[in-house]
């Protein structure tokens, strides 16, 4: 995770950044704060990379990288606004003492379009992520790799129109995805968890799972009853401030497999 100490929308590079709208910086870190403790209490470990002036999407680590078994693929963002981003977090890999890195050769926004289920990898592509990337993926990891396309602006990264509940279970909007990587979903997660629009609409797929707990924005009601008749432990979550960038949950949270 990183602490959104230098939050603020200064530019628009989505359709919910509104940069003649004001932010409220405390409140931003405030309500991380929040998710940081619930996510400790919870059990899990959560290390925090240092924010850098000038970056203030920086909070939403889920670009920065992917990784999945030790191996980190690093994150090439499309966008100028965000681009040293990539670089910073690679470097705290490095730092850290990972040893199998890639700089990418094409655009990808990290686990904001490469979801992990079980040991498959489902990758968005359509508004970011560079489709060409995804072979990339499948090579440097050595995982299936399921291109998904999104039509949607609203939805322009993965993590924002599908979350990973378990290693066999998902939920997802259909109407951000085209005709045909709905008819791809549907054939791989038959039971999936299908949101409405009101819970798309507040970011509700945005979510983090360890597979039993879920958090996700706590404004999804809907979801949030539909996940615990599953059996899951679904948690609402209040991050209205980061969604001013079109962030929430799952967005500053990224997975160290």
């Amino acid at each position: 995770m990183c602490r959104p100490s230098h939050f603020d929308v200064t530019y628009s590079i989505n359709p919910w950044m509104h940069p003649e709208k004001p932010c409220d910086g405390g409140l931003a870190v405030a309500q991380w704060e929040q998710l940081y403790e619930l996510y400790k209490s919870l059990g899990h470990t959560v290390e925090v990379i240092d924010p850098i002036p000038g970056l203030p999407d920086m909070v939403f680590a889920a670009n920065g990288a992917t990784v999945v078994d030790g191996k980190v693929l690093g994150a090439r963002f499309r966008h100028a606004e965000r681009t040293a981003e990539g670089p910073a977090y690679l470097n705290w890999f490095e730092k850290q003492g990972f040893q199998e890195t890639l700089w990418p050769e094409y655009i990808n926004e990290g686990e904001g379009d490469y979801l992990v289920v079980g040991r498959r990898i489902l990758a968005g592509t359509g508004f970011r992520t560079d489709p060409r990337s995804h072979a990339e993926a499948q090579e440097f990891f050595g995982l299936p790799v399921t291109s998904l396309t999104l039509v949607n602006p609203n939805h322009y990264h993965l993590d924002t129109a599908l979350a990973v509940l378990s290693d066999t279970e998902i939920m997802y909007y259909p109407e951000a995805f085209s005709e045909g990587s709905r008819a791809v979903l549907r054939a791989m997660f038959p039971d999936a968890v299908l949101a409405r629009h009101e819970d798309a609409a507040v970011f509700g797929l945005n979510a983090f799972s360890d597979g039993y707990n879920v958090l996700l924005p706590q404004a999804a009601t809907g979801l949030i009853a539909r996940l615990k008749n599953r059996g899951f432990n679904a948690i609402g979550v209040e991050l209205s401030e980061l969604l001013k960038a079109g962030g929430s949950v799952k967005c500053c949270t990224l997975e160290l497999r």
